[in-house]
């Protein structure tokens, strides 16, 4: 009987499948080793309710990331059972548990119908969320019951419920053996009211890694640095031997305690952030920055100046960039990709909106109708370019804003005639430069491409699950650069949070590469208005455990 072996037991949710396929080895016996699960499965007994089956039948269809990934677990399940059979009765009873090539064991378990009569608890045939807590139900009991001879015959049909009024105690206590993994806070919360234990499954980084360290140095340490523009690993251990070790392109700002003890030559506000290093796994050093001054924006924080490092260096492929509303992160990759198609860099920017969760086809109108509003921030970050950085226009804003727009009367026709608007022109030009240098590309049709000579800009990251981040960070292409941007505090995807989205996913997948920078840009770094940045203030005091 199940549980024999003192394995532990978990019922596996839909999204924790579609999420994390790899929790089932595929059948081509490879073998994946998760770092840092935040839940042991080693030697686990992994039970799959019938319901979950149902699911990723009705998902398979799609033509997207959650339906490829449904054909493979089927694909890989059916392939583990086809091999197995041991009678309905074995099913019904867990006792027909194929052993995986990782050690863990599988279990498909059909739930008979009349198990619903000895519980207080009857969910509909198509409330699969109940379906699934009804299979972690008969889990528990046969857990519960396994060496006992009042095991009921699941088969076994019952003419009235059972009166569970005088079995509260029992009830709760078999239910307690036995672990739903789910991502799904409705399922589980339905689950714990009936007893049942759950667990979300995710993975835990490393380290809280942000991809920068703002430092107060020894003096020695920044009059080095200042001097030679580099900083060997062995004398920033020698003198900040309590610094975790330094992880590749991690950027370092060093300031002083003491403002006397900086170098004459230095100036509050240095434009060139001389004071701002990068680990370099090459030179196995800290550089100062060598690409930054290249920049085609104005760079106006220690942030900006890191996340225009990472965008400009040539031997950097992936950027990943995280920080509240208004810091610059989708700004920055917008305007550089532009300029970079400019020089012949790259061919277009690939804009994919990640937030889009597949519902184009709804839509009216053609592939850029349906996508207007998705890749409106990148629109908006060249609107604010052209406000900004472009002398003609900027100008003609100052002109605007100090004479007003005069109306022209027509006498011929008697008839007001107003030229073309300055918001005319701004549109546009948007229109113009979106047309040569950019395109759209949904998430769904990103599978199977390849962004060569392409910069591919990935916006709003943190709305991808696992399975569509791994996809959308393999599709970079030879000589061409990924940006992906987001905000774990800003999730609007169902199932995800802030353990289990595709920020978090790439950056564990991408950590510590030589080709790969991380950049955080923090709530200071605000650049929009100040009631922006008060709000981002408030926002990270409340998310501090983030």
């Amino acid at each position: 009987m199940l549980g024999d072996d003192g394995r532990p037991v978990f019922v596996i949710d839909t999204n924790v499948l579609v999420d994390y396929p790899d929790i089932i080895p595929s059948k081509d016996g490879t073998v994946r080793v998760f770092e840092n699960p935040a839940v042991d499965l080693n030697r686990a007994h992994l039970v799959i309710p019938s319901a979950v089956i149902r699911e990723l039948s009705s998902f398979k269809k799609e033509n997207s990331e959650r339906g490829k990934t449904a054909r493979t677990v089927l694909r890989d399940i059916r392939g583990y059972a086809e091999n197995n059979i041991r009678g309905m009765h074995a099913a019904y009873q867990l006792d027909a548990a194929v052993e995986l090539p990782d050690g863990k064991l599988l279990s498909v378990l059909p739930v008979h119908a009349d198990f619903k009569g000895n519980l207080p608890f009857r969910p509909a045939e198509d409330d699969m969320d109940g379906q699934i807590i009804l299979a972690a139900l008969a889990v528990a009991y046969l857990q519960y019951h396994k060496n006992s001879e009042r095991l009921f015959d699941l088969r076994e049909t019952r003419t009235s419920p059972v009166d569970w009024s005088s079995k509260e105690t029992h009830f709760s206590a078999f239910s307690r053996d036995v672990v739903l993994l789910t991502n799904d806070n409705g399922l589980a919360i339905r689950a714990r009211e009936r007893g049942i234990t759950t667990s979300r499954y995710s993975y835990d980084l490393p380290s809280p890694y942000t991809g920068r360290r703002d430092l107060i140095v020894p003096p020695e340490v920044f009059v080095e640095f200042w001097n030679e523009r580099r900083l060997d690993r062995d004398i920033w251990e020698e003198f900040m031997p309590n610094e975790a070790p330094l992880v590749a392109n991690e950027f370092v700002a060093m300031q002083l305690a003491n403002p006397n003890d900086y170098p004459e030559e230095f100036i509050t506000g240095d434009p060139y952030y001389r004071h701002i290093g990068r680990y370099n796994t090459e030179e196995d050093a800290i550089v100062g920055l060598r690409y930054a001054q290249g920049a085609p924006f104005t760079i106006l924080n220690d942030g900006q100046a890191m996340y225009a490092e990472a965008l400009l260096d040539p031997e950097i492929s992936a950027v990943i960039c995280t920080g509240p509303a208004g810091s610059g992160k989708t700004y920055l990759p917008t305007v550089y990709g532009m300029t970079a198609c400019q020089k012949g860099k790259y061919i277009d920017v690939a804009v994919v909106p990640c937030a889009n969760f597949g519902n184009l086809g709804a839509l009216p109108g053609g592939l850029n109708e349906k996508m207007a509003l998705d890749v409106g921030p990148i629109r908006n970050a060249l609107r604010n370019y052209l406000l900004k950085e472009d002398l003609h226009f900027r100008k003609e804003l100052e002109k605007v804003r100090k004479n007003g727009v005069t109306l022209r009367y027509n006498e011929a026709t008697e008839d007001d005639c107003q030229p073309m608007s300055f918001n005319d022109k701004i549109q546009a030009r948007i229109g113009l430069l979106w047309q040569m240098f950019f395109r759209n590309i949904p998430v769904e049709k990103a599978r199977g491409l390849d962004f060569a000579y392409e910069l591919a800009l990935y916006d709003e990251f943190q709305d991808q699950s696992p399975s569509q981040a791994d996809m959308l960070i393999k599709r970079i292409g030879h000589d061409g650069k990924i940006v992906i941007t987001g905000d774990v505090k800003q999730i609007h995807a169902p199932y995800l949070d802030k353990f289990n989205n595709g920020i978090v996913y790439a950056s564990r997948e991408l950590y510590d590469s030589p080709l790969v920078a991380r950049v955080s840009l923090l709530k200071n770094e605000v650049e929009r208005h100040e009631l922006v940045r008060i709000i981002a203030a408030r926002q990270a005091k409340r998310h501090k455990n983030l």
